[in-house]
């Protein structure tokens, strides 16, 4: 069994070193991924912030302006 980890946004946001609001602003244009709704909390996966940080994630349908 392997262990997923999660974050809040501002916890997911240090580790791309950019602001929350940035953060939130490129998860809402779908360019980043969406958290995993557990109850009322928001948290994005570790392993998906670390595949962004390694380039492994997949990249959006959709061309985006950072």
């Amino acid at each position: 069994m392997s262990v997923q980890l999660a974050v809040r946004d501002t916890s997911a946001a240090r580790m791309l070193d950019m602001p929350a609001a940035k953060f939130r602003a490129l998860v809402d244009a779908g360019a980043l991924p969406a958290p995993v709704v557990i109850g009322d909390m928001k948290r994005w996966r570790v392993d998906q912030i670390e595949a962004i940080l390694k380039g492994n994630a997949a990249l959006p349908h959709e061309e985006f302006e950072l």
